[in-house]
């Protein structure tokens, strides 16, 4: 009870609707004073499962339900097994408002919810899906959810389920998960710059290996989709006379292979005299291999600045395989933006005005140890993976980008809290960086061909 003694009356709140949730659920338990039969039939079996319930609890929840006991009393419903399976579930959830859910329940409890326009169930178990993409499961989920918000047009979870399979790529593409990709979502991966994998030769394996070969059309599609120029001399010719698919399939690509050898053979500089270089062909993707970046892991960050370098080559074109580039990184994590730097007052005491340590937030640094005249004709962009640990698996949970003449990214982990050994940006009080450079060609000089 909350009481409130300041005026002439004593006001006080008495809450019994813990009760009152308890009572609704004992008469769908008990089917006391019941006025509404549910009979529910699983699709392909003879099973009914019964409920007796009362109109007026599922009219309030659902205009459907509404509808269908408007003349009369008893329903027969036709379910999925899976649905059915979990129609008892359901049904409580519109007596107490509360359901607990797992990962293969998912699927059919939003289907369920959909049916029968439970609008606030289907928020919360899209809202469970997007925050559970990393969850634990034998089979793999993401992808299943995926093709199911593509069917009932949820673009929302589409987009979170492909941005998980962009970031952690690699990990799909080596589960049971990767085979049950449609042909529809490995296109639209294989159009994306940020997937992040090993290799892209690990990615044109995947593609070959791990789908049922569908119509010729869609394979060339698939192929010309594959970024050759990003895959040494010495792996192009071997995919040219070992990929059975390749070996069916080379007339379709002879072109973009072609072009991926004149790549690796010229100075790149001469190179984007002749060829537009400013294409998703000349552009790599996240890799993790150690030719495009390091792997930071940074103990207990919330003490003190740190500081590494790594090096990386300077271009994909087999031209630029013994150049390197040499980076330093600067983490600070308590760095204070202008706005909450301290200022001195006009006072005559000169007090300085108070700053709360949590009002920092982290920085990351990153600069060439080289001058930029050394770079004619490529810039970098630096993307910056943030891992974390789900269900005992480490994931992609963050990426960020920023460009060569930015050498700070603004909004690193922005929202993190790093004074927390329970933050979830933090595996065993670490946190686990990856920094990859991506060098981007830029045509210098056009000239006629």
């Amino acid at each position: 009870q909350k009481v409130d003694l300041g005026g002439e009356a004593t006001v006080a709140t008495i809450n019994h609707s813990l009760a009152l949730l308890q009572r609704l659920q004992e008469l769908l338990q008990n089917g006391n004073v019941s006025d509404a039969t549910l009979r529910v039939r699983t699709a392909g079996s003879d099973e009914v499962k019964v409920f007796h319930a009362h109109q007026l609890l599922l009219s309030l929840q659902s205009e459907v339900f509404e509808s269908l006991l408007h003349n009369q009393s008893t329903l027969t419903l036709h379910e999925a097994p899976d649905s059915a399976a979990l129609f008892e579930k359901f049904i409580r959830y519109l007596y107490c408002g509360e359901i607990s859910i797992l990962l293969h329940q998912a699927i059919p409890l939003h289907r369920l919810a959909s049916k029968y326009r439970i609008s606030s169930l289907q928020k919360g178990v899209a809202e469970y899906m997007k925050n559970h993409l990393a969850g634990e499961s034998s089979q793999g989920h993401v992808v299943g959810w995926y093709h199911y918000a593509v069917k009932i047009g949820d673009e929302a979870l589409q987009e979170s389920c492909l941005q998980f399979l962009a970031w952690n790529l690699s990990a799909v593409m080596a589960s049971t998960e990767w085979a049950s990709v449609s042909v529809e979502l490995l296109l639209l991966l294989l159009e994306r710059s940020d997937l992040v994998l090993q290799s892209e030769l690990e990615l044109y394996t995947a593609v070959e290996m791990g789908l049922p070969p569908p119509a010729r059309a869609v394979v060339e599609k698939m192929l010309r989709s594959v970024r050759y120029p990003m895959i040494s001399p010495s792996h192009l010719f071997h995919l040219q006379k070992q990929s059975p698919v390749m070996v069916k399939h080379y007339r379709a690509v002879q072109d973009l292979l072609f072009q991926a050898f004149q790549f690796h053979s010229a100075s790149p500089i001469h190179f984007a005299k002749y060829f537009d270089v400013n294409c998703s062909m000349f552009l790599p993707r996240n890799y993790l291999s150690a030719s495009w970046g390091s792997q930071w892991v940074i103990n207990n960050p919330a003490r003190d600045d740190r500081s590494t370098s790594f090096q990386t080559q300077l271009g994909p074109s087999n031209h630029d395989t013994a150049k390197r580039v040499t980076w330093n990184v600067l983490f600070s994590p308590r760095w204070l933006p202008v706005s909450l730097r301290p200022v001195y007052s006009d006072s005559v005491s000169g007090a300085i005005q108070s700053i709360r340590i949590e009002d920092g937030r982290p920085r990351l640094v990153i600069t060439p140890a080289m001058t930029s005249s050394d770079f004619a004709g490529v810039s970098f962009q630096k993307t910056i993976l943030v891992g974390v640990r789900q269900q005992g698996k480490v994931f992609i949970k963050h990426a960020y980008s920023f460009h060569q003449s930015t050498d700070e990214l603004a909004d690193f982990l922005i929202h993190a809290d790093l004074q927390k050994r329970t933050s979830e940006y933090l595996i065993d009080n670490s946190l686990h960086l990856h920094i990859i450079i991506k060098p981007v060609y830029h045509s210098l000089i056009k000239v006629k061909k």
